[in-house]
């Protein structure tokens, strides 16, 4: 067999692979007793490897908001100064099948969502999401965000684990990737846009709270707080995606993105043929909507792991699924659906599942290819929210953003030394 049909043919089971796995939440657990990383003080971050001395505002706000909530520090200046020694372990949290939104900072009293794969054996993991606004995976820390940390690593993850076990009791978890095909087909697009995923995922909550027999005062609380904040969903839907892209990692000969995700540095992804060795450049700055009393210059280079959605075949790549998208990162409806159609030319299949309906129900571009990327110039376009460049300010928009082909390039380089091209 040639080398090109040996690519194809790990392709084809790649994007196969991708489309097929299943994405059950069977489980919510606090991140040190699920992962071993943490025998030891460590925060996981988003995107590529950083070090605190290039790590940027809003990646610096998180991991300072993080040491704080686990009690490593008594002040934002002892927590900085710990970090800057060295004293706190930072890692990606890809290489520890974690994703989690913008600075991604996870420590081990968070509460992560267990998404599983019965049909592949892979598990991957999110933290809960706080809402917009002044939240730690923006950069913000003070006293406001540290309290609903705590309620959330409390009775929030508590009414979520009572539930997802009636779930798992009555038929093996919650089906997130039915919800997410359900919700492409009302407007949503599964990035930036979560009004009827987390609509759908409330009806099914509801159900097992109920069952759970919670106290009515905290299922009341929960459902206020979830109702209140329509990107609940959004981490259920990264950690499907994660799921989804481990089942196609790791496939000798195959060009396929399994991920693509950003520091507030560097942008870096994986490719499947090549294991997890980081191909990165230089994270470029989003462009959209600001919140009023903010300017361009006060946006930090894009961050955050939830473009995993858009390497997994939704997101940015399915916004003409979602015009309403508009409204939150700018541009015109027409941009939403011209992005779509330009990405299905830098990807392998459409899905068999995600389906566009003002596309006459197309599936969403899947599978995002190494080689169209390089061969035709065509950066993958996301959605994304905007941090603040400076540390504990938050979030300022939201906008889109397109990944830089230079890594790309600097992968399929590395891939024609590794396969001897």
């Amino acid at each position: 067999m040639s080398l090109r049909e040996e690519i194809e043919k790990a392709n084809q089971m790649a994007v196969e692979r991708m489309m097929e796995a299943s994405a059950l939440w069977v489980d919510v657990v606090e991140a040190g007793r699920k992962l071993a990383v943490f025998s030891q003080p460590t925060i996981l971050h988003a995107g590529p490897p950083v070090e605190w001395e290039s790590a940027s505002g809003p990646l610096r706000g998180a991991l300072i908001g993080a040491t704080l909530l686990e009690g490593w520090a008594d002040d934002p200046q002892s927590a900085e100064r710990k970090l800057a020694k060295g004293e706190i372990r930072l890692l990606p949290t890809h290489e520890v099948g974690v994703v989690a939104p913008m600075a991604g900072a996870v420590s081990p009293s968070m509460p992560l969502v267990v998404i599983r794969d019965p049909k592949y054996g892979n598990e991957a993991y999110s933290n809960l999401n706080e809402g917009i606004g002044k939240v730690l995976r923006y950069g913000a820390y003070d006293e406001t965000v540290l309290k609903r940390l705590k309620w959330m690593g409390s009775e929030l993850s508590s009414a979520f684990k009572a539930a997802v076990d009636q779930a798992v009791k009555e038929r093996g978890g919650m089906d997130v990737k039915l919800i997410l095909t359900q919700a492409l087909n009302m407007g949503d697009e599964g990035h930036n846009r979560h009004v009827a995923g987390t609509s759908l995922f409330l009806n099914e909550l509801v159900r097992y709270m109920i069952m759970s027999d919670l106290p009515k005062e905290v299922t009341l609380r929960v459902v206020d707080f979830v109702k209140g904040n329509n990107f609940t969903f959004l981490n259920f839907a990264m950690a499907a995606g994660k799921v989804m892209t481990l089942a196609a990692h790791n496939i000798k000969y195959s060009t396929v993105i399994t991920v693509m995700s950003r520091n507030g540095t560097e942008a870096g992804i994986w490719v499947s043929g090549l294991g997890k060795t980081w191909f990165t450049a230089q994270a470029k700055i989003p462009q959209g909507v600001l919140f009023p009393g903010f300017r361009p210059e006060d946006a930090n280079p894009d961050i955050g792991d939830s473009a995993i959605t858009e390497t997994s075949g939704f997101g940015g790549f399915a916004m003409a699924a979602a015009p309403s998208i508009v409204s939150w990162v700018g541009g015109s409806v027409q941009f939403a659906v011209e992005n779509t159609e330009r990405m299905y030319q830098i990807t392998l299949a459409k899905h068999r599942y995600f389906k566009i309906p003002y596309l006459s129900f197309q599936g969403t571009p899947t599978g995002l290819d190494l080689r169209k990327v390089v061969k035709t110039g065509i950066e993958p376009t996301i959605n994304t929210g905007i941090a603040h460049k400076q540390p504990g300010v938050g979030q300022i928009g939201a906008g889109v953003v397109s990944m830089s082909i230079e890594m790309f390039k600097r992968a399929l380089r590395h891939y024609a030394q590794e396969y001897g091209i």
